[in-house]
C-alpha cells in the first residue's frame, strides 16, 4: 500500500475480499436463505401441510394439552400464523424445571397438533432452514464462540472489502449500466460492479448490522465498565421484559372453557389470538395469558410485549389487560433494534422480504462475482505460461465454494424427501449429506481446477435443482400441482424457485459448455492487381 490512494484501496479490497471470500460465499447464500427459513422448514415437514385452522381450532388445542399434559406446570399453544399451518403445543412437566445442557430455559415437551382436526402430528425429523440459518452465523461442528468469532473476522473484511471497493471504482455508478458479455475479464469486472452497486446500501447495512448484532462480544469493554461487569444488567435495563414469578401450584380444580376467552380478547383487540400460556393448569391457582400479534415496526416491538388479557383459570375473571407502553426506548435500546430488525426482517411483510432476499442473492453474486474476477485476471496474466498450483487451489476452492455449495444446498432438500422417516438421527443424517456432498465438490474441484470441472459441476447443480419440485411430487401430496400447495403459497413458490434456479444454472452451463470463437481474424485474400490501362 505505497501508491495513490486508490491504487492502495484497490490492494486492499483485493485481498480483504480474498483471503475470506469462501467463507462469505457461505455465510452471504445461507445467511439469504435465512429469509425463508420458517418457510424452509414447513417444506421439509410436508405432515404438517394438510393443517388448516378452523372455528375449533383452540378448543381442540386446550382438549390436547388437558389430555396428554394434565399435571404440567406450564402450557403454552402458538396457533397458526400466515407462515405456519400447525398448532405447537408446550408444556413443562410437573416437577423441578432442569436447565438444559449448556445453560439455558429448558422449553419442556412438544408436540404439533393438526388445526383442523386436533390429531397430535408427527412431523419427520428435520432442522428445516434452521440449520442453514444457525450455519450462516455458527458454521456446524465447531465450538460456538469459536465460529461466532471467525464469522465476525470475515464480516469486518468483507465491511473493508465494500469500503475500499467504493473508493476505488471511482466510474462505479457508470460501470452499473455497462455490460459486456463474452469479454472474459471485463465480462466477470461488469458484474462485479452490477450486483454491487445493486445494492450497495443493503450490502453496507446487513454487513455493519451483523457486525452490531455481536457487539457484546466484540466490545464489551465499555458494559463492563459501566454495569460493574454484570452483563445481565445491562440487557434488562436495555430491553426490559416481565419477571412475573409463577409461585407454587394450588389445590387440583377444573378450568373455564377457553373459547369464550379467546374470543373476547380478540373482539377486545380486534386481531385473531395467536398465543395462550397458562401457568399451574387444573389448579385453583391457574393464570391463562391469551396474546395477539402486535404490530412490528422497523423499530422494534413496543415496549410491554404483545396485547394481552389474563384470566383467573378457575373462573374466568378478566385479572389484568396489557398493552404495549408508548412510552419511548431507551436510545441505546432504539438503535439496537432498528439494526437488529433490518438484519433479521422482522416486520417485514412478503414484498419486502422478497426485496431482501434478492438483495441477498446480489450480495452473493457480488462475492462469488469477485473471487471469479480474481482468478480470470491472473490467468490473463499468465496466458503464455502454465497456470501455477496456487492459481489452481484458488479456482478449486472457488468451485467448491459456489457450486459446490449450490450442490450441497440441493442435496439436503433432496435428502429431506428420501431418507426413510423411520431413520435414526434422520436431521443429522440429512446434515451429512449436505456436507458430504460439499466434500466430493471441493475433492472433485482440486483435482479438476479448470473448465471442464466447472462444466460438470454446473450439469450437476442444473440436474438438481430441476429435480427437486419433481421428487416433492413423487414423495408428496402437497407439491406445485397440488392444492395445498397454493393454500400455503410457501410450498408453491419453493418449487417455483427451484425451478427458476435451477434454469438459471442451466444457462449458466450452456454458457460456459459452448466453444469459443475463434478471435483470430481471418487473413484478407489478396486482389488481384488491376493491369496498368485495363478498364
Amino acid at each position: 500500500m505505497n501508491g495513490s490512494l486508490r491504487q492502495s484501496m484497490a490492494w486492499l479490497h483485493t485481498w480483504s475480499g480474498l483471503l475470506l471470500g469462501w467463507l462469505l460465499v457461505a455465510v452471504f447464500v445461507t445467511g439469504t436463505s435465512a429469509y425463508y427459513r420458517e418457510e424452509i422448514s414447513l417444506w421439509m415437514e410436508p405432515e404438517l401441510h394438510q393443517s388448516a385452522r378452523s372455528g375449533d381450532t383452540v378448543d381442540l388445542a386446550w382438549q390436547t394439552l388437558g389430555r396428554i399434559a394434565a399435571d404440567a406446570r406450564s402450557w403454552d399453544i402458538s396457533l397458526p400464523d400466515a407462515r405456519n399451518p400447525a398448532v405447537q403445543l408446550r408444556w413443562q412437566p410437573a416437577g423441578e424445571e432442569q436447565p438444559r445442557q449448556g445453560g439455558g430455559r429448558n422449553r419442556g415437551e412438544q408436540v404439533w397438533m393438526d388445526a383442523g382436526s386436533g390429531e397430535v402430528l408427527t412431523p419427520r425429523e428435520t432442522r428445516g432452514g434452521h440449520f442453514l440459518y444457525r450455519f450462516h452465523f455458527e458454521l456446524y461442528g465447531v465450538p460456538r464462540l469459536w465460529a461466532r468469532w471467525l464469522i465476525c473476522i470475515a464480516t469486518m473484511f468483507m465491511l473493508v472489502a465494500i469500503i475500499s471497493g467504493v473508493i476505488t471504482h471511482k466510474k462505479i455508478f457508470k460501470d452499473f449500466f455497462t455490460f459486456r458479455p463474452g469479454k472474459g475479464q471485463r465480462s466477470w469486472l461488469d458484474a462485479h460492479n452490477a450486483s454491487a452497486v445493486l445494492a450497495l446500501p443493503f450490502h453496507f447495512m446487513i454487513t455493519y448490522s451483523g457486525l452490531l448484532l455481536f457487539m457484546v462480544m466484540l466490545m464489551p469493554w465499555g458494559i463492563d465498565a459501566a454495569y460493574d461487569g454484570d452483563r445481565r444488567a445491562f440487557f434488562d435495563e436495555a430491553f426490559p421484559r416481565s419477571t412475573e414469578a409463577p409461585g407454587p401450584a394450588g389445590e387440583p380444580a377444573d378450568m373455564v372453557a377457553i373459547g369464550p376467552l379467546a374470543e373476547a380478547t380478540a373482539a377486545r383487540f380486534e386481531r385473531p389470538v395467536s398465543r395462550i400460556e397458562v401457568q399451574h393448569p387444573n389448579r385453583e391457582n391457574a393464570r391463562i395469558r391469551i396474546s395477539v400479534e402486535q404490530d412490528v415496526a422497523i423499530s422494534g416491538r413496543r415496549r410491554g410485549g404483545s396485547p394481552t388479557q389474563v384470566f383467573q383459570g378457575s373462573s374466568g375473571d378478566l385479572l389484568e389487560t396489557i398493552e404495549p407502553s408508548q412510552a419511548p426506548a431507551p436510545l441505546m435500546g432504539k438503535v439496537y433494534n432498528v439494526m437488529t430488525n433490518l438484519h433479521l426482517v422482522r416486520f417485514a411483510d412478503p414484498v419486502v422480504r422478497l426485496l431482501f432476499f434478492f438483495s441477498g442473492l446480489a450480495g452473493s453474486a457480488m462475492v462469488a462475482t469477485g473471487m471469479l474476477l480474481w482468478v480470470s485476471k491472473r490467468t490473463q496474466q499468465l496466458r503464455r505460461q502454465q497456470p501455477g498450483a496456487a492459481l489452481k487451489l484458488v479456482n478449486g476452492l472457488n468451485m467448491a465454494s459456489i457450486t459446490g455449495l449450490l450442490a450441497a444446498i440441493g442435496a439436503y432438500f433432496a435428502a429431506n424427501r428420501l431418507l426413510p422417516t423411520a431413520l435414526a438421527e434422520r436431521s443429522s443424517w440429512e446434515i451429512r449429506v449436505f456436507f458430504l456432498v460439499w466434500l466430493v465438490s471441493l475433492v472433485h474441484g482440486l483435482l479438476r481446477p479448470h473448465r471442464r470441472g466447472w462444466i460438470e459441476q454446473l450439469a450437476v447443480i442444473t440436474v438438481l435443482w430441476l429435480a427437486l419440485p419433481f421428487v416433492d411430487m413423487a414423495t408428496t401430496d402437497s407439491h406445485l400441482f397440488s392444492a395445498a400447495a397454493w393454500r400455503l403459497g410457501a410450498l408453491a413458490g419453493f418449487d417455483l424457485i427451484c425451478l427458476l434456479l435451477g434454469t438459471l444454472w442451466g444457462y449458466t452451463l450452456w454458457r460456459v459448455a459452448r466453444p469459443k470463437p475463434d478471435k483470430r481474424k481471418p487473413a484478407r485474400a489478396r486482389q488481384p492487381a488491376l493491369a496498368e490501362g485495363n478498364t
